[in-house]
C-alpha cells in the first residue's frame, strides 16, 4: 500500500520565513543579511577551532561593529553546560541576533541560546506567526541540516542522555551556504555529516507526517547526496562536488520542516548522548538497520527511496553500499559502543519523541533488534 499522501488527503504545509543564500563567496553577503534581519548587536556562536581559523578571523572582521561578542565554547552533542554558558554570554552582551558558524553542534547551540533567551524574557513563540526574540543567521561548514530547522539537541553529561527542544521562532531567519567554507572540512567528517543529511531525506520520504512538497524535496536530497558524496570523499578539494553535496544538505534541512523523524534519528540521538559517538557517524551506521526495520511498513515509499539511491529494488542494500563506499565503519562496536550502552539506550528509547513518531510501532524489543543488528 502506498504511503504517499493521496491528493484528497488533508495536510498542512508551513512555509517558514527564511532566506537561503547559496554560492561560492556567499559569506561576503553576511553584513548585508544582518542589516536585513535588523541585527544591531550579534553574538558569534562557534567552536574554538573555527573561531581561530582563517575563515573565522575573516568572518569576525567582516562583522565589524555589529559583533557584540564571540562565544567559542561549542562542543559536540551540545552539553547543557555549554548552552548555559552561551545564554549567559548572550545576556551579558545584550544581543538581538546570533550568527552560528560551523557544524550541526554550532547551529544547535545557537538555536538553544535563542530558545532559552525567549523563555528567560517570557516571550517564547508558540506559532509560525510569532516573531523571534533573537534573529539567527546560520553559516554551515558541514552537511548536517541543523542550520535550517527549529529544533536542537543537547546532552546532559551527568545522565549521558540527549534530548531535543525547539519551536517555530527558533528557525533561523537566514542561512548562508558557501561551498568554499566546506573545503577545510575533512573528508571523513564530510562523509559522516553527508550521511546525516541523507538520513534526513530517507526518514522524511517515508514519514507519515510528510507533505507532498516535503516528500519531493526529500527524494531530491537523496539523489544529490548519493550521486556526489563519494566524489567529495575521493577528492575533498573538488569544489563542484562540494557544491552539489551542499545543495543536497539544504534540501535535507528543508524537508525536515514538514515531516517527522523516526526510529533512525531517535536512536542516533540517544546513542550519541550515551556514548559520545559523533552524530553523523551514528546516523551512517544505523540508517541501514532502521530502514530495514521500517521496510514492510512504508509501502511504495521504499521503491521511491531506492530509485533515488540508484537501486529501486534494494534501498537497504544501496544505503549500506554507499556507507561502505565512503569508508565509514558499519558497526557501533567499532565506534566504541558497549553492551551496557545498548541496555541504557533501550531504556531511554520509549520516551523519545522521534521513536514514537516512527511509521512502524516500536517496542523495547524492537529497539534491541535494531541496535544489536547495528552492533
Amino acid at each position: 500500500m502506498s504511503m504517499a499522501p493521496p491528493a484528497s488527503a488533508e495536510w498542512v504545509h508551513t512555509g517558514y520565513t527564511q532566506r537561503i543564500h547559496f554560492g561560492r563567496g556567499a559569506v561576503r553577503l553576511l553584513p548585508a543579511i544582518l542589516r536585513e534581519v535588523g541585527a544591531r548587536r550579534a553574538l558569534l556562536v562557534t567552536t574554538e577551532g573555527r573561531a581561530g581559523s582563517d575563515e573565522g578571523e575573516a568572518l569576525v572582521s567582516s562583522l565589524g561593529r555589529v559583533l557584540a561578542g564571540v562565544f567559542d565554547g561549542v562542543r559536540p552533542h551540545v552539553p547543557v553546560g555549554v548552552v548555559r554558558a552561551g545564554v549567559e554570554a548572550a545576556r551579558d552582551a545584550d544581543i538581538d541576533a546570533v550568527v552560528s558558524f560551523g557544524g550541526g553542534s554550532c547551529a544547535d547551540a545557537a538555536k538553544a541560546i535563542c530558545f532559552f533567551t525567549e523563555q528567560e524574557r517570557g516571550l517564547r513563540g508558540a506559532t509560525y506567526l510569532d516573531r523571534p526574540v533573537l534573529s539567527h543567521v546560520s553559516i554551515p561548514t558541514t552537511y548536517s541540516g541543523a542550520e535550517l530547522t527549529g529544533f536542537f539537541g543537547m546532552t546532559d553529561e551527568v545522565t549521558r542522555t540527549k534530548q531535543g527542544a525547539g519551536g517555530p521562532t527558533v528557525v533561523p531567519l537566514a542561512a548562508v551556504y558557501d561551498p568554499v567554507l566546506t573545503l577545510s572540512t575533512p573528508g571523513g567528517v564530510s562523509a559522516e555529516t553527508g550521511m546525516n543529511a541523507l538520513a534526513h531525506g530517507v526518514e522524511c520520504a517515508y514519514s507519515p507526517a510528510r507533505t507532498p512538497e516535503a516528500e519531493a524535496v526529500a527524494l531530491e536530497c537523496i539523489r544529490r547526496l548519493a550521486a556526489r558524496l563519494p566524489d567529495v570523499v575521493d577528492d575533498p578539494s573538488d569544489l563542484e562536488a562540494r557544491s552539489a553535496v551542499l545543495s543536497g544538505a539544504v534540501l535535507g534541512g528543508r524537508c525536515l520542516m514538514n515531516a517527522s523523524m523516526g526510529i533512525h534519528h531517535g536512536l542516533a540521538q540517544l546513542v550519541g548522548g550515551r556514548t559520545g559517538i559523533r552524530h553523523g557517524l551514528a546516523n551512517a551506521i544505523l540508517l541501514t538497520h532502521a530502514l530495514r526495520f521500517n521496510l514492510e511498513s512504508i509501502g511504495d515509499a521504499a521503491s521511491r527511496i531506492g530509485q533515488a539511491l540508484g537501486d529501486e529494488d534494494d534501498p537497504v542494500g544501496a544505503v549500506d553500499r554507499l556507507r561502505e563506499r565512503l569508508g565509514l565503519p558499519g558497526r557501533l562496536s567499532e565506534a566504541g559502543m558497549t553492551d551496557e550502552d545498548i541496555e541504557a539506550v533501550m531504556r531511554a528509547g520509549q520516551s523519545n519523541q522521534a521513536i514514537r513518531s516512527n511509521p512502524r510501532p516500536v517496542a523495547e524489543e524492537d529497539l534491541r533488534e535494531v541496535l544489536e543488528a547495528a552492533f
